[in-house]
């Protein structure tokens, strides 16, 4: 691995990480650090790449919302992780408003690839279908409403 002990060496770094996809600020210096770099020449690359428009939080959020979702991810999981990485709670929360997704629909697609379609038959297999609804990071008040009826499926 080459060294991070320059201004060209870290901004090189860094490119190859954004090249690769977006990240946030918090979790980009995260990255660089572990290479090697002094925290000064990672400030000053990320400073420079921010006015570059090269290194975006609102693209980083916004793809991070997109990607999570589409792997069948809900709002309170995908909130939690942004949170993890470092990001704003404000602007976690303007980009899930910002998303556009309906999570009910994104609740109910998620819960028809894993379980068929099918509605739980008692009390034992509502609860396993509620705990794996609820670990993907849905709104338990959601989740209730789904099991309860809310989707007819042919079981």
């Amino acid at each position: 691995m080459v060294p991070l002990d320059s201004p060209a060496a870290v901004r090189r770094a860094a490119m190859d990480l954004l090249a690769r996809r977006e990240h946030g600020r918090v979790e980009l210096a995260r990255k660089l650090l572990r290479r090697g770099a002094s925290p000064e020449l990672v400030e000053t690359a990320l400073d420079r790449l921010a006015d570059e428009g090269l290194l975006s939080e609102s693209r980083y959020l916004e793809a991070f919302v997109a990607s999570r979702a589409r792997a069948g991810y809900g709002p309170l999981r995908i909130r939690e992780e942004l949170a993890q990485r470092g990001l704003p709670r404000q602007a976690i929360e303007q980009a899930l408003r910002e998303s556009g997704l309906d999570w009910a629909e994104l609740l109910t697609d998620t819960w028809r690839r894993k379980f068929a379609g099918c509605l739980p038959g008692d009390a034992r297999e509502r609860a396993r279908q509620g705990r794996f609804l609820g670990y993907r990071g849905f709104p338990p008040e959601m989740i209730s409403r789904l099991l309860r009826g809310g989707v007819s499926g042919d079981c």
